[in-house]
């Protein structure tokens, strides 16, 4: 019996490298670092991906080979490449890898993030281009995302300014300020709830909705590398049990805040937020409830950490950068003044701000290698064969860090983008914060306006500066490894008022 045992793992391992074997003699592959039996390179990959991928494509070539395993993961680290995945093979490229968990949490990809590429992504996807994201519904929600954000000024004051002298100089943790922000903001333009009050304290529902999020993270990066390794499932299979609690929990608020949706809408006292046009369009383009809850915490967990990730980084940078933040500023003293605070329809009379954020996104965009394309069919690539069910990966970080391409790429230089007008959603292959495509991110210009108007905002209230003691470009900007990218160390800084106190303050809350 224990032979026997013995012996079907070392069958199983012979029938993998055999298949290898035939495989590396039929395509021809992408060049990479040397793969180690059963594992691939799975132990050679760095915590921080994209860098890893960036340094081996300094070896290898910007088209490399990773071994997951048995799984080929392709990793593309140029612009021109780029094109190849994203235009000119879009189509075969459009698949979604989904780990056992992602499909668990999309009931098999019944959303939009996860979904296969096919019928039922081309339907909702429409539904997202021509009814969810219209300019229309967003100029309606814009005094949700004005009203957060001057939450944020607020409560960045009340900390900064006291009656007690001892406080003035005050560091302060940006990334608190932006989280809450962030939070509230998706809550309110998806469920139309805000579940913190003005002192930050989190109502009940609150509190669950927080924690469904928490718990969604802890179970997404407990797997292991039985994920790229099928037969090592059997001795490390998915917590199934947890699994399912998670996907009834997160059901269960969803469906409560639904309903209180729908009753409100029967009163006549419902707004169009996300929750509510779904509710509207259910019938008409034929949305399972799984679609429906699915496309709504595919908001909430794409539009919920980018963004205060996105305006953190910012903000380090312009801490080191004091002359950009000046310029930035000084374009906000001219074109908004000292008597009135900006909002969106200040954008295009802004087009510094527009470049820092612009910038920022190029330096550190949130999710640096994109979320995973799958080959539906054998592709070429650079010239290399892509079997089918292969993963692909934009690695857009070292992309938008090109010396080829980019002057100075190292350096966060705002002006570049005065000198060329780059297009940052999807046209140009040189900056790909968003994606582009079929998969490109639907909500691409939610982003870029809250984003702008957080970093707006935060430049026209206050100075920023490092905290006593430090200088500017001791300001850490090392990444945590992940899919989306924080900062490894939130940046601290002292905040100091520019305005006159009373446009520190906001108006009443209208959700």
């Amino acid at each position: 019996m224990a032979n026997l045992l013995l012996a079907i793992p070392i069958a199983i391992l012979a029938v993998l490298v055999s298949n290898k074997l035939i495989q590396r003699l039929r395509f021809k592959f992408p060049p990479g670092p040397r793969p180690w039996p059963v594992v691939g390179n799975l132990y050679d990959i760095k915590p921080v991906r994209f860098r890893c991928f960036a340094e081996w494509a300094r070896s290898y070539g910007p088209i490399i080979s990773v071994w997951f395993g048995p799984t080929l993961n392709v990793i593309v680290s140029t612009a021109d490449l780029a094109k190849e995945v994203l235009k000119e093979n879009d189509q075969q490229l459009a698949g979604r890898f989904r780990t056992r968990a992602a499909a668990r949490f999309s009931r098999d990809g019944k959303d939009l993030i996860w979904a296969d590429y096919g019928p039922h992504y081309v339907k909702v996807r429409k539904l997202c281009t021509l009814e969810l994201f219209t300019p229309k519904r967003l100029e309606a929600m814009r005094p949700i995302r004005e009203d957060e954000v001057m939450a944020m000024v607020e409560s960045i004051y009340k900390d900064c300014v006291s009656s007690s002298e001892e406080n003035l100089g005050k560091t302060l943790v940006v990334r608190k300020y932006l989280e809450a922000v962030a939070f509230n903001n998706i809550t309110r333009l998806v469920f139309g709830k805000r579940f913190m009050n003005n002192e930050g304290e989190v109502n009940e529902q609150g509190q669950e909705f927080k924690g469904i999020v928490s718990n969604g993270i802890k179970l997404g990066a407990s797997l292991t590398i039985a994920e790229y390794i099928p037969w090592l499932r059997l001795f490390a299979p998915l917590d199934e049990e947890a699994i399912a609690k998670h996907g009834a929990r997160r059901d269960r608020l969803t469906k409560i805040i639904m309903d209180e949706r729908t009753e409100a809408r029967k009163s006549g006292g419902a707004k169009q937020h996300f929750v509510d046009a779904l509710l509207t369009l259910q019938e008409k383009y034929d949305l399972s409830e799984d679609t429906i809850i699915g496309l709504l915490w595919d908001m909430i967990t794409a539009g919920m950490d980018t963004t205060a990730i996105s305006v953190e980084w910012a903000m380090a940078e312009l801490i080191r950068n004091p002359r950009v933040q000046q310029k930035a500023q000084e374009e906000l003293d001219r074109v908004i003044g000292f008597d009135r605070v900006m909002n969106e329809t200040d954008f295009s009379s802004l087009p510094y701000l527009q470049c820092v954020a612009k910038e920022a996104l190029r330096l550190h965009p949130p999710t640096p290698l994109m979320l995973p394309h799958q080959a539906n069919t054998n592709v070429k690539l650079g010239g290399y064969d892509i079997p089918k069910g292969s993963i692909v990966h934009v690695n857009v970080w070292a992309v938008a860090r090109d010396p080829t391409v980019w002057k100075d790429p190292l350096e966060f230089r705002p002006e570049r983008f005065h000198e060329e007008d780059v297009d940052m959603k999807g046209h140009d292959y040189r900056l790909l914060p968003f994606g582009a495509g079929r998969r490109v991110c639907p909500g691409a210009q939610l982003g870029i306006n809250l984003v702008t108007s957080m970093l707006g905002h935060l430049l026209h209230h206050f100075s920023w500066t490092p905290p006593e003691g430090m200088k500017p470009e001791d300001i850490d900007l090392t990444e945590s490894p992940g899919m989306v990218t924080y900062m490894k160390n939130p940046v601290q800084a002292v905040a100091t008022p520019r305005l006159p106190s009373h446009l520190n303050k906001r108006a009443a809350i209208n959700a």
